[in-house]
């Protein structure tokens, strides 16, 4: 809902102004290198592997100061965990994420999507000022930061992801975000046997959102891999989309897919869409680092 300039979200308990929201902001990097990042979530500080973190720390000392930390080199394994709250909560990019340490070093959130969910919200905010009902398409879906700024637009949002445990992380965000109430679809399955009964339903959506894995599992034991599979989910994407489309938005972790890579696969799927890529940043003090590449279809 639109207020003059000002967006308001509101829900039976919450009342938000997204705007005031956006002042918030609770991540940070605070330094890289030697293939660990250390990044501040709120009030807890945390140290975790980053691969493409090659060159030297900038402040080596600002490490000991870590409320925990996580590596992969003897299985994975959490070091002052017990520091660690069991969740807590944090505001960045405008929305509210309840976060939590997992036994895979994860926290319930990938910052380096920052900049795309600011993106997703200003370009449905756009075309919902324009008269349009935006149907927003979200697969691979995690915890559900797209879906939440797709809804923050004024997006009706369909949230995908396989397992059930993250469909309902992404549900008590969007409740923490005012969201309880707005017309979110939450599905837990596997993406292309959900985007083949939604083509055959007719059903269609103005704009998609994916993120899959380099190697996933679906809800009943579906292997995903994504040189294998990324055509096939591109052929049943473009089949869901409806005749005025918004845009396609394709990011990826999956280490070796560079921004060219993606523009040419997203590209040759798209054909009558404009394509921008790039990398994907975690952002703070000193020296960006890339996490992934985005590239988006706009048409």
């Amino acid at each position: 809902m639109a207020v003059g300039h000002c967006q308001v979200v509101f829900s039976a308990r919450f009342c938000y102004n997204i705007h005031d929201m956006e002042k918030v902001e609770d991540y940070e990097l605070l330094d890289s290198g030697e293939g660990r990042k250390l990044e501040r979530f709120g009030g807890v500080t945390l140290a975790r592997p980053c691969s493409q973190a090659l060159w030297r720390p900038a402040s080596p000392a600002a490490w000991a100061d870590a409320t925990a930390s996580f590596d992969r080199e003897d299985g994975n394994r959490w070091h002052g965990r017990k520091s660690l709250p069991k969740d807590w909560t944090i505001t960045t990019a405008g929305i509210r994420f309840r976060l939590s340490g997992t036994d895979f070093g994860h926290l319930g959130i990938f910052p380096e999507q920052r900049a795309q969910w600011t993106w997703i919200r200003e370009m449905v905010e756009k075309a919902v000022k324009d008269g349009k009902t935006v149907k927003v398409l979200n697969l691979f879906a995690y915890s559900g930061g797209s879906t939440i700024a797709a809804a923050q637009g004024g997006a009706e949002v369909c949230h995908l992801d396989a397992a059930k445990g993250m469909v309902q992380w992404a549900r008590d965000n969007a409740a923490l975000n005012g969201l309880a109430d707005h017309p979110i679809r939450w599905i837990a399955d596997d993406a292309h046997k959900f985007l083949g009964r939604e083509i055959r339903r007719g059903h269609r959506y103005d704009a998609v959102i994916l993120d899959p894995p380099t190697f996933g599992r679906g809800a009943n034991g579906e292997t995903y891999k994504i040189e294998r599979d990324l055509q096939t989910t591109l052929g049943l994407v473009r089949d869901v989309l409806s005749d005025d489309p918004l845009f396609v938005l394709f990011s990826s972790h999956t280490p070796g897919l560079s921004c060219r890579v993606a523009e040419n696969v997203i590209g040759q799927a798209f054909p009558r869409s404009r394509v921008e890529s790039g990398e994907m940043l975690l952002e703070g003090r000193g020296v960006q680092c890339p996490s992934g590449v985005f590239c988006r279809a706009v048409f």
